[in-house]
């Protein structure tokens, strides 16, 4: 793809072909969701930086965050010509650009009790500050589909067992070679209890095609509960929380190597779409 006047370091505009192939990706993977009880959902662009940082964001990913502020319009001059903005002519930063999808879902169920069973998905923009960046493999802003678990261990546990024979099932028909691997959860302190219980029980798997991680599936335990006072119906315990989440543009990125085109990768999309809904229909995907 040409870089254009918008595109910048770890910007990257999809051009019509690849714009298509996101919206169909996109459309399968939401269809999981929902064909699974999840009730869609939009979240804000933006979140309070007072409550991402209740939810440790900025202790256990302080290198990856972006924060939004305002002017101060008492000290701006109109008519300059600007390529930064220094810090003096900024007001307090109160809201951040969220690196994942899912902090908006917890955020929004915050005081709550819900039923057993319940499930979100959402399709976020998300931002996060990396040592470089690398065309549609590694992005300042990307778009990422989740599917939020929320209820007890079991159906957490349960959400994401299904999810792994999903995203297993669509690497097949698409022809890539996948890998699933453990990995640090970002949800965790590297340095206390949580880190040595993830040791022993790893609460993040990602899912590797071409060394870049495509998909990853995300067990929070009662973390997210506890922090916002999410708590079960049933017997007002904090609720246990999972997620599998999608990074779209990576998924471009391994799929336009494997088929050459937005054109050939957007069929074989389809293609497997197809096939793993006569699948779904049938019993289960083989595999």
């Amino acid at each position: 793809m040409t870089a254009g006047l918008a595109d910048g370091p770890g910007l990257q505009t999809l051009s019509a072909g690849a714009t298509v192939l996101l919206k169909r990706l996109d459309a399968l993977l939401e269809g999981w969701g929902t064909g699974s009880g999840a009730a869609p959902m939009i979240m804000p662009p933006l979140l309070p930086v007072a409550a991402l940082s209740r939810l440790d964001v900025y202790d256990n990913f302080p290198h990856q965050a972006l924060v939004v502020s305002t002017l101060d319009l008492t000290l701006h001059q109109p008519g300059v010509q600007h390529e930064q903005f220094m810090p003096g002519a900024l007001e307090p930063a109160l809201f951040g650009l969220p690196s994942a999808a899912c902090f908006a879902v917890y955020l929004h169920h915050e005081g709550r009790a819900l039923p057993d069973g319940t499930t979100v998905t959402v399709l976020g923009r998300c931002f996060r500050s990396e040592e470089h960046y690398d065309g549609l493999r590694r992005l300042l802003g990307f778009h990422m589909r989740e599917i939020v678990a929320l209820g007890s261990h079991e159906f957490t546990q349960e959400h994401l067992r299904g999810f792994e024979e999903r995203i297993t099932a669509l690497a097949d028909a698409l022809g890539l070679t996948m890998r699933k691997e453990a990995a640090t959860d970002p949800f965790y302190d590297r340095g206390g209890q949580r880190a040595l219980l993830q040791r022993l029980s790893p609460v993040k798997h990602e899912f590797i095609v071409d060394d870049l991680a495509i998909a990853s599936l995300n067990v929070h335990r009662n973390f997210f509960g506890e922090r916002c006072g999410i708590t079960l119906d049933t017997t007002g315990q904090a609720a246990h929380t999972s997620c599998a989440a999608f990074g779209l543009e990576r998924w471009l990125s391994v799929l336009y190597a494997r088929y050459g085109s937005w054109e050939a990768a957007t069929e074989a999309v389809e293609k497997a779409a197809v096939a793993l809904g006569a699948a779904d229909r049938t019993g289960g995907a083989e595999r």
